[in-house]
């Protein structure tokens, strides 16, 4: 009653305004289109005791879940979703109590926020030292790594191998060795390793090795920030060193850096490489010269922890680099 004593009041007020009738009469039909929506009769149809009635006094919730619902038919995409709540979608459910019957709204999620969200956490599971975020970040598919480049086919089977191996009997004692020349796409598919197996729940980092080492050296200064970053490097699932032997190395990084880690990982968890050298060439890499003796004998140390802990890959290919 005193709804309907409310409604005639507004109705007398709007009728004393200059257009004020009119201006009623419109409301009607905007309320009657509403109601008419095809949509909302779908609703009458799923709940029956929904009256016309109920249907007005709650036609915020109405105008809502239609708008809502016509939005999301003409999805802009999730950055530019025009919906009250981003990224998410009203829905009414029609509850009785005794005589009471209410319309009850509640807000759903999304297929395309749900996608985000599963991909976001996919990401947050991969770090990434100073290799280019967009390889990390752009998608990946099965079909585009094995035609990508059909010179590489073995080393993408290996690759596909050691991922389904990983998924159906957990992280592997050894890690890959991606041997091949310059633009063969060797980080790329160490990028989609990473992103198949974060899709599993491994986490993983990869560190592109020549930047690496001269960022360690302002590190030195900050053992804080060191230990923190090395520590990362030991315990993540997956580990890449990408494009080693490429990197201005220095007795202290071989010995003290990269020494402890690999010495931490082994029989723990794999670690993975990418190279322009064979593992004899890389041993030479780490055997400098100027100490001889002792420096070859550290050499072939961290070499002991790489070579029995990988399984060679050879990526053949054409150069991708700037295509």
């Amino acid at each position: 009653m005193k709804h309907t004593m409310a409604m005639e009041s507004l109705g007398d007020l709007l009728g004393q305004w200059p257009g004020g009738n009119e201006a009623l009469a419109q409301a009607d039909r905007l309320m009657n289109d509403l109601l008419e929506e095809p949509l909302v009769q779908r609703l009458q149809n799923k709940y029956p005791e929904l009256s016309r009635d109920v249907l007005r006094l709650n036609l915020n919730k109405v105008y809502q879940y239609t708008t809502e619902y016509r939005n999301c038919s003409n999805c802009p995409g999730l950055e530019r979703c025009p919906n009250d709540f981003e990224g998410h979608y009203t829905l009414l459910s029609c509850e009785t109590t005794g005589s009471l019957v209410q319309l009850n709204e509640r807000k759903v999620t999304c297929k395309k926020l749900l996608a985000k969200q599963s991909q976001d956490l996919i990401r947050s599971r991969v770090r990434s030292f100073y290799v280019d975020e967009k390889a990390l970040s752009r998608g990946y598919s099965a079909d585009e790594i094995l035609t990508n480049d059909l010179e590489r086919m073995k080393a993408v089977g290996q690759l596909m191998k050691y991922i389904d191996v990983t998924k159906e009997q957990g992280l592997q004692k050894e890690g890959l060795y991606l041997a091949g020349m310059f633009g063969t796409g060797k980080t790329f598919l160490m990028c989609y390793m990473l992103y198949e197996l974060a899709k599993a729940g491994y986490t993983g980092a990869i560190v592109y090795m020549p930047e690496f080492v001269e960022d360690l050296k302002s590190l030195m200064h900050e053992p804080g920030k060191l230990k923190e970053t090395v520590d990362v490097m030991k315990e993540t699932d997956l580990l890449i060193f990408d494009d080693i032997g490429a990197e201005n190395l220095n007795p202290w990084v071989r010995d003290h850096v990269m020494g402890a880690i690999l010495n931490y990982r082994m029989n723990r968890k794999p670690t993975f490489y990418t190279s322009n050298y064979n593992l004899d060439a890389l041993e030479q890499h780490f055997s400098f010269t100027n100490k001889d003796g002792d420096e070859l004998h550290k050499g072939q140390r961290i070499m002991d922890r790489i070579r029995h802990y990988v399984q060679i890959v050879h990526v053949k290919g054409h150069n991708k680099r700037g295509k």
